[in-house]
Protein backbone atom coordinates (compact mmCIF):
# COMPACT_ATOMS: atom_id res chain seq x y z
CA UNK A 1 0.00 0.00 0.00
CA UNK A 2 1.36 3.39 -0.99
CA UNK A 3 1.96 6.34 1.35
CA UNK A 4 -0.60 8.45 -0.51
CA UNK A 5 -3.26 5.84 0.20
CA UNK A 6 -2.38 5.84 3.90
CA UNK A 7 -2.33 9.63 4.18
CA UNK A 8 -5.63 10.21 2.31
CA UNK A 9 -7.89 9.80 5.39
CA UNK A 10 -5.72 12.23 7.38
CA UNK A 11 -5.87 14.79 4.57
CA UNK A 12 -9.65 14.46 4.44
CA UNK A 13 -9.80 14.85 8.22
CA UNK A 14 -7.65 17.96 8.05
CA UNK A 15 -9.85 19.48 5.36
CA UNK A 16 -12.93 18.73 7.46
CA UNK A 17 -11.35 20.48 10.44
CA UNK A 18 -10.57 23.53 8.30
CA UNK A 19 -14.18 23.71 7.16
CA UNK A 20 -15.49 23.28 10.71
CA UNK A 21 -13.15 25.98 12.06
CA UNK A 22 -14.24 28.33 9.26
CA UNK A 23 -17.93 27.71 9.98
CA UNK A 24 -17.46 28.13 13.73
CA UNK A 25 -15.53 31.39 13.28
CA UNK A 26 -18.12 32.69 10.80
CA UNK A 27 -21.02 31.91 13.14
CA UNK A 28 -19.27 33.56 16.11
CA UNK A 29 -18.44 36.69 14.08
CA UNK A 30 -22.01 36.88 12.79
CA UNK A 31 -23.47 36.55 16.29
CA UNK A 32 -21.11 39.17 17.75
CA UNK A 33 -21.85 41.61 14.89
CA UNK A 34 -25.61 41.10 15.22
CA UNK A 35 -25.41 41.84 18.95
CA UNK A 36 -23.36 44.95 18.20
CA UNK A 37 -25.96 46.20 15.70
CA UNK A 38 -28.70 45.37 18.21
CA UNK A 39 -27.04 47.61 20.79
CA UNK A 40 -26.76 50.39 18.20
CA UNK A 41 -30.47 49.97 17.52
CA UNK A 42 -31.22 50.26 21.24
CA UNK A 43 -29.16 53.45 21.37
CA UNK A 44 -31.04 54.95 18.42
CA UNK A 45 -34.38 54.08 20.01
CA UNK A 46 -33.40 55.94 23.17
CA UNK A 47 -32.13 58.90 21.15
CA UNK A 48 -35.50 59.08 19.40
CA UNK A 49 -37.23 58.87 22.77
CA UNK A 50 -35.06 61.67 24.16
CA UNK A 51 -35.76 63.82 21.10
CA UNK A 52 -39.49 63.24 21.56
CA UNK A 53 -39.28 64.37 25.20
CA UNK A 54 -37.37 67.51 24.19
CA UNK A 55 -39.86 68.27 21.44
CA UNK A 56 -42.83 67.88 23.80
CA UNK A 57 -41.21 70.14 26.41
CA UNK A 58 -40.94 72.91 23.80
CA UNK A 59 -44.61 72.77 22.83
CA UNK A 60 -47.08 75.45 24.00
CA UNK A 61 -48.29 75.05 27.57
CA UNK A 62 -51.53 73.17 28.08
CA UNK A 63 -54.39 74.69 30.01
CA UNK A 64 -54.59 72.86 33.30
CA UNK A 65 -58.35 73.42 33.30
CA UNK A 66 -58.60 70.48 30.88
CA UNK A 67 -57.26 68.06 33.52
CA UNK A 68 -60.14 66.16 35.04
CA UNK A 69 -62.65 67.56 32.57
CA UNK A 70 -65.35 65.29 31.11
CA UNK A 71 -63.45 64.74 27.86
CA UNK A 72 -60.21 64.04 29.73
CA UNK A 73 -59.34 60.34 30.00
CA UNK A 74 -56.42 58.34 31.38
CA UNK A 75 -55.44 57.28 27.87
CA UNK A 76 -55.29 60.86 26.63
CA UNK A 77 -53.32 61.91 29.70
CA UNK A 78 -50.56 59.39 28.95
CA UNK A 79 -50.04 61.11 25.59
CA UNK A 80 -49.48 64.41 27.40
CA UNK A 81 -46.42 63.25 29.35
CA UNK A 82 -43.55 65.79 29.30
CA UNK A 83 -45.82 68.56 27.96
CA UNK A 84 -45.74 71.98 29.70
CA UNK A 85 -48.89 72.82 31.64
CA UNK A 86 -50.27 75.92 33.37
CA UNK A 87 -52.23 75.16 36.54
CA UNK A 88 -54.50 77.41 38.56
CA UNK A 89 -56.01 76.29 41.82
CA UNK A 90 -55.24 75.68 45.51
CA UNK A 91 -52.71 73.62 47.44
CA UNK A 92 -54.02 70.83 49.66
CA UNK A 93 -51.24 71.55 52.15
CA UNK A 94 -52.29 69.12 54.90
CA UNK A 95 -51.29 66.20 52.67
CA UNK A 96 -47.78 67.44 51.85
CA UNK A 97 -45.20 64.64 51.79
CA UNK A 98 -41.40 64.82 52.00
CA UNK A 99 -39.65 62.07 50.03
CA UNK A 100 -36.37 61.22 51.75
CA UNK A 101 -32.94 60.48 50.23
CA UNK A 102 -33.49 62.55 47.09
CA UNK A 103 -30.61 64.49 45.60
CA UNK A 104 -30.30 67.74 43.72
CA UNK A 105 -26.91 69.02 42.61
CA UNK A 106 -25.35 66.05 44.45
CA UNK A 107 -26.82 67.20 47.80
CA UNK A 108 -29.14 64.90 49.78
CA UNK A 109 -32.49 66.16 50.91
CA UNK A 110 -36.23 65.88 50.23
CA UNK A 111 -38.50 66.09 47.24
CA UNK A 112 -41.59 67.98 48.41
CA UNK A 113 -44.92 66.72 47.04
CA UNK A 114 -48.23 68.48 47.59
CA UNK A 115 -51.65 67.72 46.05
CA UNK A 116 -53.04 70.58 43.97
CA UNK A 117 -56.78 71.09 43.37
CA UNK A 118 -57.49 72.47 39.90
CA UNK A 119 -59.92 75.36 40.24
CA UNK A 120 -61.81 74.80 36.97
CA UNK A 121 -62.61 71.09 37.39
CA UNK A 122 -61.96 70.20 41.02
CA UNK A 123 -59.53 67.49 39.89
CA UNK A 124 -56.52 66.90 42.14
CA UNK A 125 -53.03 66.36 40.76
CA UNK A 126 -49.89 65.58 42.73
CA UNK A 127 -47.28 68.30 42.19
CA UNK A 128 -43.57 67.69 42.67
CA UNK A 129 -42.89 71.18 43.99
CA UNK A 130 -39.11 71.08 44.37
CA UNK A 131 -36.21 70.05 46.57
CA UNK A 132 -35.15 71.16 50.04
CA UNK A 133 -32.12 70.18 52.13
CA UNK A 134 -32.44 68.14 55.29
CA UNK A 135 -31.30 68.61 58.89
CA UNK A 136 -28.37 66.19 59.35
CA UNK A 137 -28.51 66.45 63.14
CA UNK A 138 -32.21 65.74 63.55
CA UNK A 139 -33.37 63.58 60.64
CA UNK A 140 -37.00 63.80 61.76
CA UNK A 141 -37.06 67.60 61.65
CA UNK A 142 -39.04 69.04 58.77
CA UNK A 143 -37.38 71.87 56.82
CA UNK A 144 -39.14 75.20 56.57
CA UNK A 145 -41.03 75.80 53.33
CA UNK A 146 -43.81 78.17 52.40
CA UNK A 147 -47.11 77.03 50.92
CA UNK A 148 -49.27 79.93 49.68
CA UNK A 149 -52.95 79.84 50.58
CA UNK A 150 -55.79 80.72 48.24
CA UNK A 151 -55.76 80.48 44.48
CA UNK A 152 -52.28 80.28 42.96
CA UNK A 153 -50.89 79.73 39.47
CA UNK A 154 -47.90 77.56 38.59
CA UNK A 155 -46.06 76.19 35.58
CA UNK A 156 -44.87 72.63 35.28
CA UNK A 157 -44.33 69.57 33.14
CA UNK A 158 -46.73 66.64 33.09
CA UNK A 159 -44.80 63.61 34.35
CA UNK A 160 -45.08 60.22 35.93
CA UNK A 161 -45.12 59.99 39.74
CA UNK A 162 -41.69 60.10 41.43
CA UNK A 163 -39.50 57.04 40.94
CA UNK A 164 -39.25 54.63 43.84
CA UNK A 165 -36.11 53.89 45.82
CA UNK A 166 -35.30 50.58 47.47
CA UNK A 167 -36.95 50.28 50.87
CA UNK A 168 -36.83 47.58 53.53
CA UNK A 169 -40.26 46.33 54.52
CA UNK A 170 -43.51 48.27 54.49
CA UNK A 171 -43.23 52.01 54.92
CA UNK A 172 -45.20 54.01 57.44
CA UNK A 173 -47.74 56.54 56.18
CA UNK A 174 -45.78 59.48 57.57
CA UNK A 175 -44.97 62.98 56.39
CA UNK A 176 -41.37 61.85 55.77
CA UNK A 177 -41.22 58.68 53.74
CA UNK A 178 -38.95 56.96 51.25
CA UNK A 179 -41.47 56.36 48.48
CA UNK A 180 -45.00 57.26 47.51
CA UNK A 181 -47.36 54.93 45.69
CA UNK A 182 -50.02 57.01 43.96
CA UNK A 183 -52.80 54.46 44.33
CA UNK A 184 -52.09 53.94 48.05
CA UNK A 185 -51.80 57.70 48.56
CA UNK A 186 -55.19 58.15 46.88
CA UNK A 187 -56.75 55.75 49.40
CA UNK A 188 -54.78 57.28 52.28
CA UNK A 189 -55.92 60.85 51.60
CA UNK A 190 -59.33 60.21 50.05
CA UNK A 191 -58.43 62.64 47.26
CA UNK A 192 -59.41 61.94 43.62
CA UNK A 193 -55.81 62.10 42.45
CA UNK A 194 -55.16 61.85 38.72
CA UNK A 195 -52.85 59.10 37.42
CA UNK A 196 -50.16 61.61 36.45
CA UNK A 197 -48.19 64.22 38.37
CA UNK A 198 -46.79 67.65 37.55
CA UNK A 199 -43.16 68.66 38.06
CA UNK A 200 -43.16 72.35 38.96
CA UNK A 201 -40.53 74.37 37.09
CA UNK A 202 -39.11 77.84 37.43
CA UNK A 203 -36.84 79.76 39.73
CA UNK A 204 -36.30 78.78 43.35
CA UNK A 205 -39.12 79.98 45.61
CA UNK A 206 -41.01 79.04 48.76
CA UNK A 207 -37.77 77.57 50.15
CA UNK A 208 -37.51 75.05 47.29
CA UNK A 209 -35.01 74.49 44.49
CA UNK A 210 -36.22 73.33 41.08
CA UNK A 211 -33.02 72.40 39.28
CA UNK A 212 -34.41 69.03 38.30
CA UNK A 213 -31.96 66.45 36.90
CA UNK A 214 -32.27 65.76 33.21
CA UNK A 215 -33.59 62.36 32.18
CA UNK A 216 -30.58 60.27 31.15
CA UNK A 217 -31.07 58.34 27.93
CA UNK A 218 -28.24 55.88 28.65
CA UNK A 219 -27.07 55.75 25.02
CA UNK A 220 -23.39 55.77 26.03
CA UNK A 221 -23.89 52.41 27.73
CA UNK A 222 -25.26 50.91 24.52
CA UNK A 223 -22.42 52.41 22.47
CA UNK A 224 -19.97 50.81 24.89
CA UNK A 225 -21.62 47.40 24.59
CA UNK A 226 -21.69 47.71 20.79
CA UNK A 227 -17.95 48.51 20.77
CA UNK A 228 -17.27 45.40 22.86
CA UNK A 229 -19.28 43.14 20.56
CA UNK A 230 -17.67 44.52 17.39
CA UNK A 231 -14.27 44.23 19.05
CA UNK A 232 -14.99 40.59 19.89
CA UNK A 233 -16.00 39.93 16.27
CA UNK A 234 -12.74 41.48 15.04
CA UNK A 235 -10.70 39.47 17.55
CA UNK A 236 -12.32 36.20 16.44
CA UNK A 237 -11.64 37.05 12.79
CA UNK A 238 -8.01 37.91 13.50
CA UNK A 239 -7.44 34.74 15.54
CA UNK A 240 -8.93 32.64 12.75
CA UNK A 241 -6.73 34.27 10.11
CA UNK A 242 -3.62 33.83 12.27
CA UNK A 243 -4.11 30.22 13.36
CA UNK A 244 -5.75 28.85 10.20
CA UNK A 245 -4.01 30.78 7.42
CA UNK A 246 -0.92 32.75 8.44
CA UNK A 247 0.65 30.38 10.95
CA UNK A 248 0.33 27.20 8.82
CA UNK A 249 1.93 28.99 5.86
CA UNK A 250 4.81 30.24 7.98
CA UNK A 251 5.30 26.73 9.37
CA UNK A 252 5.24 25.19 5.89
CA UNK A 253 7.83 27.70 4.66
CA UNK A 254 10.07 26.98 7.65
CA UNK A 255 9.97 23.21 7.08
CA UNK A 256 10.25 23.34 3.28
CA UNK A 257 13.56 21.92 1.88
CA UNK A 258 16.00 24.45 0.50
Amino acid sequence: MSWSALSAPFQKNTQLQLVLWFLLASVCVAIACSLGFWQLGRAQTKLDWQAQITQKAQMPALDGAALGAQQDTEGKRSDLLHRPVQLEGEWVDKHTVFLDNRQMNARPGFYVLTPFKVQATGAVVLVQRGWVGRDFIDRTRLPTIQTPSGVVSLKGLIALPPSKLYALGEEAKAVIRQNLDLQDFRLETGLPLLEISVVQVGAASEGLLREWPQVASGVQKHYGYAFQWFGLALLIALLYVWFQIVRPRLKSKATAPR
